[in-house]
């Protein structure tokens, strides 16, 4: 009975430090379109999921069960007597996926504005995760043949520290300052062979103010990314630095076009300039922290939410909600941290405590 009235007390305090979040978010991102809004608030929609994401309540169904049981608690902590039907909740879940997107940029801005986290480093990365069920092998894809159980939304990619995966992939922005605990600011989830080239620049359009360097790894080597971070609109540089160690180049055939010729040259001036930065040392420094601070992350938050053994549903919309609703959890776990007095990302023990 006390494990269990402790469990509910923790839980209840999570919710609580959420929902200043979850209702700016809504408040910043109102619904457009046709129709009436939903009868369901959204900042509703982002207490359940995270509540069950929390309790690691794998499946819909399973999930929905749950709320319902606790459904009398939830409002008393909510203070909202609205609640989903079964077949809303299943497909409101799917749709969480953009409002979550926003929180967690909301409650990155939040830690920073509470001291927890600090912008002035930030280190990029994309992970991999394994679909849920046997992987869909491209000579079964090609021959049309679809065995059960296969998550036809995922597809294929590789990477040196996962090998071939078939599933699903996400990419974070983490604060990496020394000193300060490494906290998740922005993020998104994709299929797995979704390119960071089509992923980053959204994210480095929506770094918070104070960003001065960004660590990342060689496959997200583009001058485009690049200049983007280092450079304003009219190309004068802002002062920040994108540590990213190069790809191979393939010499190309000159042209005789002379403004082509001097695009390019500038663009190999600028890339040479943040070689020289990234192989400084001080540049060495600072893209050292990734293996302290952005790799661990992902291994940190896979073992957290029972990811490293694969995702938790089928498809791409289920999946980008619960990742996004876990690395929400992760943030809101961190700043409870914080709040009692603990100035580290050692969560475990309070998720343990659910």
């Amino acid at each position: 009975m006390g494990k269990t009235r402790k469990s509910g007390e923790c839980l209840k305090a999570l919710v609580k430090l959420a929902l200043p979040v979850f209702k700016r978010t809504e408040k910043e991102n109102p619904r457009t379109g046709r129709g009436d809004k939903p009868q369901v608030p959204d900042w509703l929609m982002g207490v359940l999921i995270m509540i069950v994401v929390l309790k690691k309540k794998k499946r819909k169904s399973a999930q929905y069960r749950y709320l319902l049981e606790n459904r009398q608690q939830i409002t008393e902590w909510t203070g909202e007597k609205r609640f989903p039907g079964r077949s809303t909740y299943f497909r409101r879940y799917r749709r969480a996926r953009t409002f979550y997107r926003a929180a967690i940029r909301l409650q990155g801005v939040q830690a920073i504005a509470e001291g927890i986290a600090d912008p002035h480093d930030v280190a990029i990365d994309k992970s991999l995760l394994d679909g849920l069920g046997e992987p869909w092998h491209k000579r079964d894809q090609r021959a049309g043949k679809k065995p059960a159980g296969i998550d036809t939304e995922a597809t294929w990619s590789y990477s040196e520290h996962h090998g071939w995966v078939y599933g699903y992939s996400y990419e974070i922005v983490v604060s990496a300052t020394p000193g300060i605990v490494v906290f998740p600011l922005l993020a998104s989830v994709d299929v797995a062979s979704t390119s960071e080239m089509k992923t980053c620049p959204e994210k480095l359009a929506q770094l918070p103010e104070g960003v001065v360097n960004a660590s990342l790894d060689s496959g997200y080597d583009g001058n485009a990314l690049a200049e983007q971070m280092e450079y304003e609109a009219d190309g004068k540089k802002n002062g920040r630095h994108y540590l990213c160690p190069e790809n191979p180049r393939h010499k190309r055939t000159k042209t005789k076009r002379c403004g082509a010729d001097k695009h390019r040259a500038e663009a190999r001036r600028r890339r040479a300039e943040r070689r020289k930065y990234l192989e400084s040392k001080k540049g060495k420094r600072i893209y050292a922290r990734r293996k302290k601070t952005v790799e661990p992350f992902n291994q940190w938050l896979k073992s957290l939410f029972e990811l490293d053994g694969g995702t938790w549903h089928r498809g791409l919309e289920n999946n980008q909600t619960q990742i996004l609703a876990a690395i929400f959890a992760y943030q809101l776990l961190v700043r409870y941290n914080h709040k009692h007095g603990k100035e580290n990302g050692q969560v475990c023990s309070i998720l343990d405590k659910l």
